[in-house]
């Protein structure tokens, strides 16, 4: 009696406890050394007559605890405890100890447990005290996140008739759970309800969180089915689990129906399974249901937050109503809600595709105010937008500026050096190209193949097979589009034998020609002069497998109607259909538009009737052709008639359209009614491209009025219309003409600074101004700057030095 006293005291001073979870890291000599002093009061088996160290020397050698002996001693203490009373509270501190510092297998401690506790009846049952004991044991194992240990510990009550308590095996699935794998959890709990053992609603709700967390969602909501049948209601955790796994599973209908019996069966619903139902609605398009769910919400009293308005503005734009969407994006912020990045992200991303670009401009710059970045591809559209409507120099300049925050991806700086190299920005494409590898972003084959384009385009082609000599060096493999932009350079230069060795290049790197490769080379002997070459290309073609399509076919009639070869066009036509390869629009528009190039407009009525009985339905450029043959021809009411006819069509008339009116006003000297066209296309919201203010700058010098022409061109940069070097010629004659020689000398600057190579042309209405202003060294100076940028003189400039002719006469 007195030695249960003595047990019952505290073992250790209240300063030496640590909290429950801390123990198993505490010093394994001081606990031993206390617990072994306290067990010594207690009579216990005499030792062996080897045996003269203290117990505590043995648990706090690791190697040493797996000595039965040493698991004998426990014993003998635990039954020494259980013998003052059967829940001794130093019992468990003792049995820890021995797990936690001992390191004793989970197997001795259940059998020293149980042993202790059988004393000398060893066949008895074990008392529901020592279950309680190996269940806190079980606990201690599982939270202290050792796997392993407690399952071995849980094996072997099972095998000895031992049932841990339900708290204890759920924290034993719990961390099953964590430390292998949801699925070993799930198989675990099958084996405890093999055997009849009692289960909770707890441990459906550590399971489905675990299958929730790990994306087994169809096994979450089965668990939840199981429970009628373990005749378990659910609670509030485990409805807002199943819902939320319904939800993924965008099983709207039966979230709904859990969500309202959620509600009648009494419990609160929280802020996160409302959002659950009304994303889910939201995603497979049921919005006015999903905004019933909001209501409901807020009237439950719970309250808008950034996530919810951030879900409605998603449901919103997936109906491409994104008005709506920035009405609650606006609402949201004067109720002091602040929008988070992602917030900001789905209304660019419904901005984009609803083609509101400026607002997506100025979300993002709002974006930037809060002190919020967006997502690389948001950067991305940011970028796009700006380039839609053609505002490059800000679309680069935001580049740069975030360059070095890492925000620009590679496809965005693809994507912008793609559109300058088509826009024939080869210069800023190339800066951004130096910027991307200076901040670290590794270009792609689709960088090299843009800027390869961008010099082919220019007709720069020793620069660009620098740059594709390059790419092996970086590390990348020539595709077929790379040899094809390459080859398309060299058919601009008309240097068709690099193209075909390039060909041949191609083929023994062993990268086969797809259709686009051989439309190109095609394309490219049609439009030269050496269309008499394209039917033995194309048989060659044929002969290595290649199947012309109606695009290739279209490429080449095209290319002989614009020779002026209208038999030949007509006979390629034969074949084709001899090949049972169908004509389209397109085919009978070149037939059109060479008919009306040839000012046989009467026979291209007749091909647009035909087109009219074969079921086809002419488009915008059928129409166009025929429209640019009358203006041609100066039959404007003809021309006209036409514009009525594709009105009541239903097409829209494109700049083209414009640009043909505007052509055959000029031509007649009608600038006021050319006028009348521009403002007309301006109000109908049609942009003017080059080509149009060229005509325009074109006609308004011609007709003496330059100042209105120096204001066209104002207008067309401020636009981002890049002038060329007609629409520069124009304006040098212009200005030539009025005697503003100076003012047609800053043009070459503007010129150098577009990257626009001025024409021989050009020089020549220079030089002759200055002669007739009497200024010999400058028209010399002008000459020698001709040959400096590689423009070659031509008769005319010879005649001009030598005072013989005006070039005047000689417009584009």
């Amino acid at each position: 009696r007195s030695s249960a006293q003595s047990l019952a005291k505290p073992l250790l001073p209240a300063t030496m406890r640590r909290p429950p979870r801390l123990r198993g890291a505490s010093s394994p000599w001081l606990a031993w050394r206390s617990l072994c002093a306290t067990a010594s009061a207690i009579p216990i088996p005499a030792a062996p007559p080897h045996q003269t160290d203290p117990l505590s020397a043995h648990f706090s050698n690791r190697p040493a605890a797996r000595d039965p002996a040493v698991v004998e001693n426990l014993t003998s203490t635990l039954r020494a405890l259980f013998a003052s009373s059967p829940s001794h509270p130093r019992a468990f501190t003792l049995l820890k100890s021995a797990a936690f510092d001992a390191g004793l297998a989970p197997g001795a401690l259940v059998d020293a447990v149980l042993s202790a506790a059988a004393g000398p009846h060893s066949g008895s049952p074990v008392a529901a005290v020592h279950v309680s004991l190996l269940s806190r044991l079980l606990t201690s194992l599982s939270r202290a996140g050792r796997a392993s240990a407690a399952a071995d510990a849980y094996a072997h009550m099972v095998a000895r008739g031992v049932v841990p308590d339900v708290k204890s095996r759920t924290d034993l699935l719990v961390t099953t759970a964590r430390c292998s794998s949801a699925r070993d959890a799930l198989a675990l709990f099958a084996e405890m309800r093999g055997r009849g053992d009692r289960v909770d609603a707890w441990m459906f709700d550590a399971l489905m969180r675990a299958c929730v967390k790990e994306g087994m969602l169809e096994d979450a909501v089965r668990l939840f089915d199981e429970m009628p049948g373990a005749e378990i209601e659910p609670d509030q955790r485990v409805y807002a689990l199943v819902i939320a796994a319904l939800c993924k599973l965008r099983d709207a209908d039966r979230g709904l129906h859990l969500l309202g019996e959620m509600k009648e069966a009494g419990f609160e619903t929280w802020d996160f399974t409302y959002r659950s139902v009304v994303d889910v609605l939201v995603k497979v398009g049921r919005m006015e249901e999903a905004l019933r769910v909001k209501d409901e919400m807020l009237s439950a009293g719970k309250k808008m937050d950034v996530v919810l308005a951030t879900i409605l503005m998603h449901g919103y734009c997936l109906r491409g109503e994104v008005e709506k969407a920035l009405d609650l994006f606006d609402e949201t912020l004067a109720n002091s809600i602040l929008p988070t990045n992602v917030t900001y992200g789905t209304l660019i991303r419904g901005c984009d595709q609803a083609g509101m670009t400026q607002k997506v401009y100025v979300l993002y710059r709002q974006m930037r105010g809060q002190g919020l970045l967006p997502s690389s591809h948001e950067f991305g559209l940011v970028i796009k937008g700006l380039l839609c409507d053609k505002q490059w120099e800000d679309a680069v300049s935001l580049c740069v500026e975030m360059a070095d925050s890492r925000l620009p991806d590679v496809f965005t700086y693809n994507g912008l050096i793609r559109w300058l190299c088509q826009q024939h920005k080869l210069r800023e494409a190339l800066n951004l190209f130096g910027k991307m590898k200076e901040t670290g972003v590794k270009p792609s084959v689709v960088t090299y193949n843009s800027l390869l384009m961008g010099y082919c385009e220019k007709g720069c082609m020793d620069e660009a097979v620098k740059l594709y000599s390059e790419m092996p060096v970086e590390g990348f493999v020539p595709n077929v589009f790379t040899y094809t932009f390459l080859m398309k350079g060299y058919i601009k230069k008309k240097a068709f034998d690099k193209a075909y060795a390039l060909l041949d290049e191609m083929k023994q790197n062993g990268v086969s020609c797809n259709e686009y490769t051989h439309n190109v080379l095609i394309n490219g002997i049609c439009m030269s002069d050496r269309i008499y070459e394209v039917d033995e290309m194309l048989k060659n073609f044929i002969g290595e497998g290649f199947v012309p399509t109606t695009m290739t076919y279209n490429s080449i009639i095209n290319g002989f109607v614009k020779a002026g070869m209208m038999g030949s066009a007509f006979a390629m036509y034969q074949q084709m259909r001899e090949k049972g390869i169908p004509a389209n629009i397109v085919t009978y528009t070149s037939f059109i538009d060479g008919y009306c190039r040839t000012s046989c407009c009467d026979l291209a009525l007749k091909m647009l009737n035909n087109v009219r009985r074969k079921g086809l339905q002419p488009d915008i450029a059928a129409y166009n052709a025929l429209i640019s043959g009358f203006c041609h021809e100066g039959n404007m009411s003809h021309a006209l008639q036409f514009l009525v006819i594709l009105l009541k069509d239903g097409l829209t008339p494109t700049s083209a359209v414009y640009t043909n009116f505007i052509t055959g006003y000029k031509d007649l000297k009608m600038m006021k009614e050319a006028s009348k066209f521009y403002e007309s296309m301006i109000k109908e919201g049609i942009a003017a491209d080059t080509v149009t203010y060229t005509t325009l700058i074109d006609g308004f010098s011609k007709d003496g009025n330059v100042a209105f022409a120096l204001e066209l061109y104002s207008e067309m940069m401020a636009k981002g219309n890049i002038p060329d070097d007609i629409t520069f010629t124009a304006l040098t004659h212009g200005l030539c003409r009025i005697g503003d020689i100076d003012g047609a000398k800053k043009l070459l600057d503007d010129m150098r600074r577009l990257d626009v190579c001025p024409n021989a042309l050009i020089y020549n209405m220079l030089i002759n101004g200055s002669l007739r202003d009497g200024k010999l060294q400058e028209a010399f100076q002008l000459h020698d700057e001709m040959l400096n940028r590689g423009i070659v003189p031509d008769d005319t400039t010879s005649d001009i030095l030598a005072g013989q002719k005006s070039p005047e006469g000689q417009l584009c």
